[in-house]
């Protein structure tokens, strides 16, 4: 991973944090560089992702869809992962690293819902109490992961400031922390001050780690020709992405939200219209206006409307190394339902925009190509039924 000591990917990265969480965040980076290769830690955590997440998940060549795009299509099933998406890797290692610090009250901030499914899910798991911050308006339109996450007794806290959305969220779960810095959060992306995008990306590497190995059976090469997956802060993209990174010979293709189009206000294309800021901990690229101010994002997708992107997504999106295409709402709408009749198979709205991009981004014919996908659609299925 092109990352750096003080915890830059390039220009991208570091640490901006108030002075109270100094030295939470200094203890976390001791406990994260300690553990992070210990045997026993490593052990306890694969041990989890085997007999509780269900891992390893199926690489599943969809040969209905391949045939109609000219491609060999294979899906990478995060979705069928316990809580029904790839967030609960990563919270399951960091819930282990908060009790190996003598932490037992964890905080958490979810967009789709998914992260915070799996925050509670980990919690319930360990014994841990278990705080989530939502957006007003995510509660609404994620209501069956609301009732998920307070069955398994989290405390779920709805965001009334701003639009009510992901970033919202994710500024009250940082005040939080703020007021109790004995507490652990656990970030469900990309994203926040170093150490936690590399964090995040390190727990959802065991993605791209099965893909190599996987395809490497079906087809005989682990490497594919592209690997597609959606972005919003980029915990599932930097998974899927983690070990072909040094693979020049395959693409790396990210899908963001487009909205109702880059050309409108109604976007969350954060790489394609955003300009270099701080936001949450880090220097990255953000939507914002030109005296610094964020500009609300827009998505049909809660996990992906977020006006932020990780650092480490910034830098591979400036050197080259990741192609990124802007996916509209329809866009992703038409493709979800595309696979849903051909394979089977409902789609997260968010993976649907990774779906879409197989169409927007160009391809070769017979190229393989690896789609993450990341999430299944059960939480979304009010979305699909209104615009459908």
């Amino acid at each position: 991973m092109p990352l750096d000591e003080r915890g830059y990917y390039g220009r991208f990265g570091g640490a901006f944090i108030p002075e109270v969480l100094h030295r939470s965040v200094a203890l976390l980076e001791q406990a994260y560089r300690k553990y992070a290769d210990d045997p026993d830690f490593l052990s306890q955590w694969h041990r989890l992702l085997r007999d509780y997440v269900g891992r390893p998940t199926p690489l599943f060549e969809a040969k209905r869809l391949s045939e109609k795009l000219g491609l060999r299509v294979f899906l990478k099933r995060e979705d069928l992962n316990h809580t029904g998406a790839h967030k609960i890797n990563n919270a399951l290692g960091q819930a282990l690293l908060a009790i190996r610090m003598g932490r037992t009250n964890i905080i958490a901030e979810t967009g789709a819902g998914q992260h915070g499914v799996a925050t509670a899910t980990a919690c319930a798991l360990l014994g841990l109490k278990c705080t989530v911050y939502m957006g007003k308006t995510d509660v609404e339109r994620q209501m069956p992961n609301v009732q998920r996450m307070q069955m398994l007794g989290a405390q779920v806290i709805p965001v009334t400031s701003g639009n009510m959305t992901l970033k919202d969220a994710t500024n009250e779960a940082m005040r939080a922390w703020c007021c109790d810095p004995g507490s652990f959060y656990i970030i469900g992306s990309t994203v926040g001050p170093s150490p936690y995008p590399e964090m995040v990306a390190r727990f959802q590497s065991v993605i791209s780690e099965e893909m190599r190995s996987q395809l490497k059976e079906q087809t005989g090469n682990e490497n594919p020709d592209a690997v597609v997956a959606c972005i919003g802060g980029g915990s599932n993209a930097a998974g899927a992405f983690y070990h072909f990174i040094e693979s020049q010979e395959v693409r790396l293709v990210a899908a963001e939200a487009a909205g109702l189009g880059v050309d409108t206000e109604l976007t969350a294309a954060t790489i394609t219209v955003g300009t270099e800021g701080v936001l949450h901990g880090a220097h990255t690229l953000l939507m914002q206006t030109d005296d610094g101010q964020i500009i609300e994002p827009y998505s049909i997708s809660a996990g992906l409307d977020y006006p932020g992107v990780g650092p480490l997504h910034a830098h591979l999106a400036e050197t080259g190394r990741e192609e990124v295409v802007a996916v509209t709402d329809r866009q992703a709408l038409d493709a979800a339902l595309e696979l849903t009749r051909l394979e089977g198979i409902i789609p997260a709205l968010e993976s649907a925009h990774a779906l879409a991009a197989l169409k927007v981004a160009q391809f070769n014919p017979g190229d393989v190509v690896i789609v993450n996908l990341s999430g299944r659609g059960d939480k979304d299925m009010a979305a699909y039924s209104k615009n459908l």
